[in-house]
C-alpha cells in the first residue's frame, strides 16, 4: 500500500522505539491518519503504536487533544504553536512516551500568501525532554505528494527525537 521508503522508515522508527521500550502516539491533521497507517501497515506495530488521533478540524483539535481555542484563533491551525499544542495533547491524552503531530495545508486550495499550499508544521515530543517543532514548505507538489512528504518528515523527525 505504501512506498518502500516509507515502510522502511516506519520500520526503523518502530525498531528505535522497541529498543528503548517506548510507546508512540500520533496527532494528525493534514495527513489524515497516514502516519499511523504506515506504522500499522507493519505487522507487530501494536507493541509500539499506542494510539493515533486524526484531528482534521479545529473542533477535533480542541476536543480530542485539548488545544486551546485561543491558540488556534491567534496563530491559525497551521502554525508551530498549534503543532506543539497538538503534540502536548497527544502525550497528555495517551499512555505514550513519545508523540508526534502534523498540521499543514495540502491543497490544492486553502493557501494564502502568508500560509501557502505546502506549508506544514511537525512537532515531536519525548516525555521528559523539550518538544521540538519544525516548519516545512513543500512547493510545486500535488496534494498527495505534500501529504506523503509530510509523512516522510514525521517519521524522520520522530526517530531523531527518540535517538537523542
Amino acid at each position: 500500500m505504501f512506498e518502500a521508503d516509507l515502510v522502511n522508515s516506519a520500520r526503523a522508527l518502530l525498531d528505535a522505539c522497541r529498543s528503548q521500550r517506548l510507546k508512540l502516539a500520533t496527532a494528525e491533521s493534514c495527513t489524515g491518519g497516514l502516519v499511523t497507517g504506515v506504522l500499522t501497515d507493519i505487522a507487530g506495530a501494536s507493541d509500539v503504536v499506542e494510539r493515533g488521533f486524526v484531528t482534521y478540524s479545529n473542533d477535533a483539535k480542541i476536543e480530542m487533544l485539548g488545544v486551546p481555542a485561543a491558540v488556534i484563533d491567534r496563530h491559525g491551525a497551521v502554525s508551530a504553536a498549534v503543532a506543539l499544542a497538538m503534540v502536548e495533547g497527544a502525550l497528555k491524552h495517551s499512555r505514550a512516551d513519545v508523540a508526534v503531530s502534523v498540521t499543514g495545508i495540502a491543497g490544492p486550495g486553502g493557501g494564502t500568501p502568508q500560509k501557502p499550499v505546502g506549508l506544514v508544521y511537525i512537532a515531536a515530543h519525548r516525555a521528559g525532554s523539550d518538544a521540538v517543532a519544525h516548519r516545512f514548505q513543500f512547493n510545486d507538489m500535488s496534494r498527495q505528494a505534500i501529504r506523503l512528504a509530510s509523512v516522510r518528515e514525521v517519521l524522520r523527525l520522530t526517530r531523531e527525537v527518540i535517538e537523542q
